[in-house]
């Protein structure tokens, strides 16, 4: 197939990775003829990148028209919400991402409460606020711990959970310049994030992952787009005696319900449920859902997945994934440590200069995948806040864990941060 890939994080290295693996296994079919826009420095290293902004439908569509692409994987949420997949649809291409309507369901909070609503998914009780003054109303009402949702797209910094009202109060102003909040009931447990594949009518499950939000070690720090992950998680197996019980109770609890929504109200969900989790004494909760592949999640997700992506990709973009058999995975374990740049999430320095890449490349069982890469002058720089993801896969977690913190120390970024301590607790 000729697959265009939108985006230029190290969600969309891992989906290209997970790609190109395929042509590795069977050379003797051709392969996939790859294209990503706009890419990054890790990216355009494996295949070929186009300087198309992925928020613009007309351009994409034309240039997939044009170019005779037979599939379009849209990672990022932006463009998704911009409506990217509408055009791609008008001109008959197939396109693994929701339209702009069922991409509300990450775009707006009070939107996806209200899907949860309609199709009876559990979640935390949900209070909107328009003003500082209904803010604090819901904050009084619902008590500590405080928690505090931007409506709209916040890349991962939106939430604020803490038992400081003043905090919370703060936080809520913030956002309130940009739109409405969202104050909620807190849940208390662990959590886990949870993929499905989804054709607009069925779904199909990959495996459970839990990502690292907050900044510093010991979940302290700001809350960030993802500072590490890890998958499967051997803890579910605890209480419900396999992954697969687990999944399969979220499928006809969550997924099927929101999808099966989605589709009564005309506007069908076609592309990559994310199903952010939270494992109550009271049972399963979703936090939230995203409308595309979750990072760091996807990182440590993919390169397990045995089932080839491209046919599950393409099932979910015609209609084709209720014929489709359930995703198989490697029995192994997987870890990912993002490398961050000094003053990330705030204030991230830019423009510093990366070494060790192809030192950590080397090792066995490692793959860096870039997020905020460029080139200038020949050497690979930092162009934004999270900058790499070391990927690494062993026999278990403690192998996986040594491999990626082993390739991380390889690679030297002036200022760097990293947390120390992904998938201590599993490995424990």
């Amino acid at each position: 197939m000729r697959i265009l890939v939108l985006g230029s994080g190290a969600r969309e290295h891992a989906i290209i990775t997970a790609l190109l693996a395929e042509n590795a296994a069977s050379p003797d079919r051709g392969g996939h003829v790859i294209t990503a826009a706009p890419g990054n420095a890790g990216i355009a290293a494996d295949v070929e990148t186009v300087a198309l902004d992925p928020s613009n439908g007309a351009l994409v569509a034309e240039y997939a028209f044009e170019n005779d692409v037979d599939l379009v994987v849209v990672g990022p949420e932006a463009p998704l919400i911009a409506g990217v997949a509408d055009p791609l649809r008008t001109r008959g291409i197939p396109v693994f991402g929701p339209g702009k309507a069922a991409a509300q369901l990450e775009g707006s909070k009070a939107f996806a409460k209200r899907i949860m609503a309609e199709a009876g998914v559990p979640t935390g009780r949900p209070v909107y606020a328009g003003t500082v003054d209904e803010a604090a109303a819901a904050l009084d009402d619902l008590g500590a711990p405080y928690v505090v949702k931007a409506d709209g797209l916040a890349a991962g910094k939106g939430v604020l959970v803490t038992e400081d009202r003043q905090a919370a109060l703060d936080h809520a102003a913030y956002w309130l310049q940009h739109g409405h909040v969202v104050v909620e009931e807190f849940l208390d447990g662990e959590e886990v994030s949870l993929f499905f594949l989804s054709d607009g009518h069925d779904v199909r499950p990959l495996s459970p992952a839990q990502d690292y939000k907050r900044l510093a070690d010991g979940d302290l720090g700001p809350n960030t787009g993802g500072m590490g992950a890890y998958s499967p998680l051997p803890w579910l197996d605890e209480r419900w005696g396999s992954e697969q019980v687990f999944v399969d109770e979220v499928t006809e609890l969550v997924a099927l319900p929101t999808v099966r929504q989605l589709e009564h109200e005309g506007t069908p969900f076609v592309g990559l449920l994310y199903c952010g989790l939270i494992v109550t004494e009271q049972g399963v909760r979703v936090i939230e859902f995203n409308a595309r592949f979750g990072d760091p999640e996807t990182q440590v997700v993919l390169p397990r997945l045995a089932t080839p992506l491209s046919s599950l990709l393409l099932a979910a973009a015609t209609g084709q994934l209720g014929s489709t058999p359930r995703p198989e995975f490697r029995d192994q374990a997987a870890v990912t440590v993002v490398l961050a740049s000094e003053g990330y999430p705030e204030n991230p320095v830019t423009g510093r200069v990366v070494t060790g890449v192809d030192d950590a490349n080397a090792r066995d069982g490692v793959a860096v995948l870039h997020a905020a890469t460029g080139t200038l002058d020949g050497d690979l720089v930092a162009t934004g806040g999270r900058v790499l993801s070391v990927v690494a896969t062993g026999a278990d977690f403690a192998e996986a864990r040594d491999r990626a913190y082993a390739g991380l120390h390889d690679i030297t970024l002036p200022g760097g941060q990293f947390r120390t301590d992904i998938a201590t607790k599993v490995v424990r």
